[in-house]
């Protein structure tokens, strides 16, 4: 079984979303569809197929999450001990040398990434370039827009 790293943060969100659906949201569907199931002629009934599917979603998300917190290795960015090195985890500031504009990214697992949030997932080209550098090395990668280069400015396990 493969292990999936997830930040503890990013874990105690899933744990949130899971209690979430598991406790409010499955409980409201089931009670959507018993009045759904209530209006008779259940072939031409909006209602009960809009929630058949809502319940077809929440039962799958359910199983994706238990999935994930079963196999993830939660690690810690605040307990690393990465002698000053980017790693899964750490938040790291780099400078656009071209365009000399600075960015603050934290590298996370694939399922915690989400670009407005400033967390990019261990498997981006980015943070793939970053893993293993330090402050003060520039960093070459291929982009959607081309080649890019970057200097690390600072790295933080936060």
């Amino acid at each position: 079984m493969n292990q999936i790293p997830i930040t503890r943060n990013g874990s105690e969100l899933l744990k949130a979303e899971l209690k979430q659906l598991k406790s409010i949201d499955r409980p409201n569907i089931v009670q959507a569809i018993a009045e759904a199931r209530a209006q008779g002629d259940l072939s031409e009934n909006a209602e009960y197929d809009a929630a058949k599917e809502r319940q077809g979603f929440i039962e799958g998300r359910l199983a994706q999450i238990e999935a994930i917190l079963s196999q993830a290795i939660i690690i810690d960015p605040t307990s690393l001990n990465a002698g000053g090195k980017c790693v899964f985890g750490s938040t790291v500031e780099i400078e656009d040398l071209d365009e000399e504009t600075k960015f603050t990214y934290q590298i996370v697992g694939d399922d915690e990434a989400d670009i407005k949030e400033k967390k990019i997932s261990i498997n981006s080209p980015l943070a793939k370039a970053m893993i293993g550098k330090e402050e003060g090395d520039e960093i070459d990668f291929e982009s959607p827009g081309g080649l890019k280069n970057y200097e690390i400015m600072k790295i933080s396990y936060i």
